[in-house]
């Protein structure tokens, strides 16, 4: 959520720079509503304080045994118009509230500008693309040679886009997201976490799912909850409503969690095999950090993703998005890309944002400062470390060899726990 004094001080620069992320809409609503708000708010305090007034003539008036019945009646009238402004102001402050609810966070100004994915920049590339003397097979000739992932009987107990593992494929699934936990743990000091999945309306509302992608989620009308669309939902979630002292920051959460999205916008994309899914499996950093540390923090984080990559020995490169291909929430994001080739495209395994202070204000997570124990907002930011389909996809095809079969090398062997898939 934007701050409303923001608004109210530099509304062009506020409307320029949200319109610079696809927004179409206008704040001068947002404005007249925060006029008005401002203004019943001002009426409401000199009512409070005539009638205050009032009631202290009223008792005066009682000891000295004088009538006070025309200031008695003053004070119902009062009374009333009081109770009316209280209504309106409520109003008002719901429906400012939901407009400010639906306006994008604003583009860091280091964000190169754009429109689409044609204006991101690649920031850098690692690894090189292996050359192959063979026809490399695709994961989806892979999977069912191998007989590792099950499209069709999948499709047939949940419809497309809900993969079935089995096998080894169910194994290297489970020790891929074992050992990117590990890594996280282990070598960048994250405190695990296993979350609910099943989130209410605060918690979407809170890192910015809802109101904007509502249609993109899936939603258990009887129990008014949400499936998560990512782990950064329940994780961020954990200090909604919450002060944190200062010396108890960074928090770092890693969490792995089933992931649930419609997919409504898909058409015309790619959705064959594991490259756009309805439900799949991600490993989800979040990191709360004070605001003057969250650009390094986001350095930090994309390079803590990238690290699962350089162990796996899979070429990638780092995409810094543009402002027109920013999320709803993010102030800056990089996209981590993967090389398939049998694809022969780069294929997207980890997105990493700072959201700054959007989120927090949302759900109201702030920090207590050492020196004069004021409170300020967080700073959140999130990356995928990493979501495991196009990873999948990427290891099957890198290491496959010419007779069919996925052999890793001992380095990423080590790693995963896993050795060849015959």
């Amino acid at each position: 959520m934007l701050p409303i004094k923001d608004i109210r001080l530099t509304p062009d620069l506020i409307e320029n720079s949200i319109k610079s992320k696809g927004f179409t809409g206008s704040i001068k609503d947002v404005i007249k509503l925060d006029n008005d708000f401002r203004n019943i708010t001002q009426e409401l305090e000199v009512k409070r304080a005539k009638k205050n007034k009032v009631s202290e003539q009223v008792a005066v008036d009682k000891r000295a045994g004088l009538n006070s019945e025309i200031n008695i009646n003053d004070m119902q009238i009062l009374g009333k118009e009081i109770k009316l402004l209280e209504d309106k102001l409520g109003s008002v402050k719901i429906d400012l509230n939901n407009l400010l609810m639906q306006l994008p966070n604003i583009p860091h100004s280091s964000v190169p500008k754009g429109s689409g994915e044609e204006d991101n920049i690649v920031v850098r590339e690692w690894g090189i693309i292996p050359k192959t003397k063979f026809k490399k097979k695709t994961h989806l000739d892979l999977s069912k040679s191998l007989n590792i992932i099950d499209f069709e009987r999948g499709s047939k107990i949940s419809g497309s886009g809900f993969p079935l593992y089995v096998n080894k494929g169910a194994e290297l699934e489970r020790k891929i997201i074992n050992s990117m936990i590990e890594h996280h743990v282990n070598n960048f000091n994250f405190i695990e976490i296993f979350p609910p999945v099943l989130m209410n309306e605060d918690s979407m509302s809170m890192t910015g799912q809802l109101p904007k992608f509502k249609d993109d989620m899936y939603y258990t009308d009887k129990d008014d909850l949400y499936l998560a669309p990512t782990a950064e939902v329940p994780v961020t979630n954990i200090h909604r409503d919450e002060i944190i002292l200062e010396k108890d920051l960074p928090i770092n959460y890693v969490a792995y969690s089933p992931c649930f999205r419609r997919e409504s916008g898909s058409y015309g994309k790619d959705t064959r095999g594991l490259l756009r899914l309805h439900q799949f499996n991600k490993v989800e950093m979040v990191k709360f950090v004070k605001p003057e540390d969250s650009y390094i923090a986001l350095e930090e984080i994309t390079k803590q993703a990238e690290s699962i990559l350089q162990l796996l020995g899979l070429p990638y490169r780092v995409i810094e998005l543009c402002t027109g291909d920013l999320s709803f929430s993010a102030a800056k994001c990089y996209d981590i890309e993967v090389w398939s080739p049998a694809e022969e495209k780069w294929l997207e395994v980890s997105s990493c944002s700072n959201f700054e202070s959007f989120q927090s204000r949302r759900g109201k997570i702030r920090y207590r400062k050492q020196k004069d124990k004021k409170v300020d907002f967080i700073h959140t930011l999130n990356g995928s470390g990493l979501a495991t389909p196009r990873l999948i996809v990427a290891l099957l095809e890198t290491y496959q060899t010419d007779d069919g079969k996925i052999i890793f090398p001992d380095s990423v062997a080590d790693f995963i726990g896993l050795k060849e898939i015959i």
